[in-house]
């Protein structure tokens, strides 16, 4: 397997937790996003959407990070990242949702590129921009995290899911983006309970061969 990576890419971080979790390796290849290597015609003819993270698999080459964890959840079942109840992995899927769709998509480095370079934002609106939509997500997460049973140390009982593996890098740009917490504490009790694996631990942006 090959892993196009990025230390700072979120999606990329929740394919790094994946692949520890389930004790995998892969030949990393890193694409720096900040000098725009994602751009590259080399890249772009492995991912043509010009994002990361990517995993080519003999000739054959996966994008977007959930539909990646979700392969290797199917090809090497154990540990399992999503329940076997279809209703509880439905609600499992609705929660990494949630970040995926909701809250990463607007507040990616793409968009806040944009923000500068076309309509002329400066730093600080831009980084209201992002707690303003983290706030946005996090208000209805904590509210569904709060208020189901089926949660427990983690999003869904005693052990990490596909769930976890994208609540945790939203978490971790949250507090690099100095965005208030404080109003989401089972937010936090599952991220500080992720933060005590080691699996977790060796995903972190600061602890790769890339990082800067």
């Amino acid at each position: 397997m090959k892993v196009y990576d990025y230390f700072r890419s979120s999606a990329a971080y929740r394919l790094r937790i994946a692949l520890n979790l389930k004790g995998l390796t892969a030949d990393r290849r890193f694409i720096h996003l900040r000098r725009k290597e994602q751009s590259a015609p080399d890249y772009l003819a492995v991912n043509p959407m010009g994002l990361l993270p990517a995993l080519e698999i003999g000739d054959r080459t996966l994008t977007q990070s959930l539909a990646i964890i979700e392969y290797l959840d199917e090809t090497h079942p154990t540990p399992a990242l999503l329940p076997r109840d279809p209703l509880d992995r439905a609600w499992v899927r609705s929660v990494a949702l949630a970040v995926a769709c909701d809250i990463h998509p607007v507040n990616n480095l793409r968009i806040l590129n944009h923000l500068r370079d076309t309509l002329g934002q400066d730093e600080e609106a831009r980084n209201a921009w992002y707690v303003h939509w983290v706030a946005e997500g996090f208000r209805g997460l904590e509210a569904m995290l709060a208020g189901d049973d089926r949660v427990g140390r983690f999003c869904f009982g005693d052990e990490p899911t596909l769930a976890d593996i994208c609540l945790v890098p939203q978490v971790f740009n949250a507090g690099r983006m100095n965005c208030p917490l404080k109003a989401y504490p089972t937010i936090r009790r599952i991220a500080a309970a992720a933060a005590e694996l080691p699996a977790f631990q060796a995903a972190e942006p600061g602890r790769q061969p890339d990082a800067e």
